[in-house]
């Protein structure tokens, strides 16, 4: 998304005027993103005074294009400073410049490959090396906006660190930096002459294509690469998808703590905290490839866990094939955590706990073993929790931060091997468009909690609202071209062709009819090529991500007396598996359900589409997002 966006002449004035950062900071609002706190509208005070020196440069055109604050496609994240324009062979060229305030920064090891710690927020911090950070930045765009796989385009990451020390310049380019230093120069407070010489070398006049970011920010979208339909290149090494952020930060925490392990032998857990579409799974698969590959450690066994069982399934049906180290079964890689209690202490390396908020106590009478959090920190010398709190969707759900931790130090987990909290959280959105406000628009939709997201207007996400599903899932089966578009529902609805009660389970007035995906491959919904019309449940589709998803809201959510409200007399008696409408807690069975319809609704990409029974929350919902209006 374009936020700032001038040619160099206006962005120019405006920094000479005083005004750049206030005028940032209006486009940011305007366009729907959160920004301009004291601390980041100093920051733009500043380095666009440094940009702007940098700009005076003659030998760039007046005309050249500048973006400020990027908004990346399909991200919550922003680019700092682009230029672009053609050089001199009439080359099509896009400079991504990341900013930095830093007067130095520190090495933190030499395994963290991706990491420094620097002054960043008021305190020192782990955060990406500024030339991987743009490098992946472009990766980023290239992946997902056509018009920049234009073989005629070309990006060009670089960092700009205007206030480094010169005397700390060998900390930052230390040779573990090398291969991001290659991809993306370097440009010290020293370096203003060089970086000029760099951007004038690539754009020394306007594109004769006309506004390139503009083209690339307007023109289609790729298909989104879903982690289900990129995990089988990704395991043989294609890097589908850059870690960005924290996201690359934790990636080296987490290796870091893999090579402690070997060294002294001593049990580590570390917990991951992040909200739905924060890259959780995308994480913990970047590292299985890691781990079993040896590619920057030492291979060891190590396995993908998760009780979902829908993920896991999917996930080894798109490997049946892939080339994985020879030594290593597929279907030991991706694992469930029953059975664990047979396994001998340590059996694991190391063990990623996806979805950790589904870990459960003993059930189901298939295996004897006390609590999965314990059986999982027993099971592995590293254990890798990924948690959101706020998805637990049945009353056997137990996976919590603090349980995690009280499990560690009963089983004799040494406190300074607990790794959680500031430095292991995931914030930014790859889900919803990118989208933070959605995600907080709907936690205050449900009144998990309050935020300052009460519409969505201006918002950059197709979400609509229907006042018929049969018309909901029409407009749904034209986004489906790529098999990326499912329909799934609440807890409402009963299991009647499962149970042999009838030809349909979800029937809703006198055209929509349709099935729950229970025909014996139910784990496959999410990828099979003729399941559209099947509906998919919380179980099948928590894990997974679509470009569209069409979410039928039952009457277990009502609109009633100015707020949204939770009915769990309307939960269909064959549900067995949620609890929630025998739960004893009403606090708790109200929590389940909002956690649930927070699930179905942050599954899309790029758009969310909504039925709901209740014709007042209908009515609701179209005037939080204007619809109608």
């Amino acid at each position: 998304m374009l936020v700032y966006h001038q040619e160099k002449s206006k962005f120019l004035d405006d920094v000479l005027s005083g005004e750049i950062a206030d005028i940032i900071k209006a486009k940011l609002s305007e366009c729907g993103f959160s920004g301009g706190s004291p601390s980041e509208y100093a920051s733009w005070d500043n380095s666009m005074h440094f940009m702007s020196s940098i700009l005076y440069d003659p030998r760039i055109p007046d005309e050249a294009d500048i973006s400020i604050e990027y908004g990346i496609p399909l991200t919550s994240k922003r680019v700092d400073f682009i230029i672009t324009g053609s050089d001199a062979d009439n080359h099509d060229n896009v400079v991504i410049i990341e900013l930095k305030q830093w007067t130095t920064c520190q090495k933190v090891s030499d395994i963290e490959k991706h990491t420094v710690r620097a002054f960043v927020g008021g305190d020192q911090r782990d955060v990406p090396h500024p030339c991987y950070q743009a490098y992946s930045y472009k990766v980023h765009i290239c992946n997902y906006a056509e018009a920049a796989s234009d073989p005629n385009l070309f990006i060009y990451p670089t960092a700009y660190c205007h206030n480094f020390k010169e005397e700390d310049r060998q900390i930052i380019e230390d040779p573990i930096y090398s291969t991001w230093l290659k991809m993306a120069p370097l440009f010290l407070k020293k370096d203003a002459k060089k970086l000029a010489d760099f951007i004038a070398g690539k754009i020394c006049k306007k594109s004769p294509h006309g506004d390139l970011l503009y083209e690339i920010d307007h023109g289609r979208i790729k298909p989104a690469k879903a982690l289900q339909d990129c995990l089988a290149s990704l395991m043989k090494g294609n890097k589908d998808f850059q870690l960005m952020d924290e996201q690359i930060t934790i990636y080296d925490k987490c290796l870091k703590a893999y090579t402690e392990c070997e060294k002294d032998k001593q049990k580590r857990v570390l917990i991951i905290e992040g909200g739905p579409g924060t890259g959780k799974s995308v994480l913990a698969v970047n590292l299985l490839y890691e781990f079993t590959s040896g590619k920057r450690c030492n291979p060891g066994l190590a396995a993908y866990l998760t009780k979902n069982s829908a993920p896991r399934k999917s996930y080894l049906k798109l490997l049946a094939g892939a080339d994985i180290e020879a030594n290593v079964k597929v279907s030991e890689l991706f694992r469930s955590p029953f059975g664990l209690s047979n396994l001998p202490n340590d059996f694991y390396d190391v063990l990623l706990i996806d979805e950790a908020h589904r870990l459960v106590s003993k059930m189901y009478g298939d295996w004897n073993g006390e609590n999965q959090i314990k059986e999982c920190i027993e099971a592995s010398r590293l254990s890798i929790f990924f948690i959101d709190d706020s998805q637990r969707i049945s009353t056997k759900d137990i996976g919590s931060v603090d349980s995690i931790i009280d499990w560690a130090i009963k089983l004799g987990v040494s406190p300074q091997n607990i790794h959680y909290g500031n430095g292991y959280k995931l914030s930014a959105q790859f889900r919803c468009n990118g989208s933070d406000a959605y995600i907080n628009f709907i936690d205050n939709l449900l009144g998990i909690q309050q935020t300052a997201n009460t519409s969505l207007n201006d918002l950059e996400f197709d979400f609509r609202v229907y006042d018929d599903p049969s018309t909901m899932r029409e407009e749904l089966r034209k986004r489906n071209g790529n098999n990326k578009a499912r329909m799934v529902a609440g807890y409402c609805y009963d299991w009647n062709v499962k149970n042999k009660k009838g030809d349909w389970d979800i029937i809703i007035g006198p055209s929509f009819k349709a099935k729950w995906n229970l025909d014996g491959k139910s784990e496959l919904w999410a990828i099979r090529s003729d399941s559209f019309d099947e509906v998919g449940c919380i179980h099948t589709c928590q894990g997974l991500e679509f470009d569209y998803v069409g979410v039928i809201i039952g009457k277990d959510l009502l609109y009633r007396d100015g707020r949204v409200m939770t009915n769990r007399a309307a939960v269909s008696k064959d549900d067995k598996s949620s609890g929630i409408a025998h739960c004893k807690d009403e606090k708790l069975a109200d929590q389940l359900l909002k956690n649930t319809y927070k699930v179905l609704l942050s599954r899309g990409q790029k758009g969310c589409y909504v039925y709901a029974e209740d014709e007042a929350l209908r009515n609701y919902l179209k005037k939080m997002i204007g619809q109608g209006e």
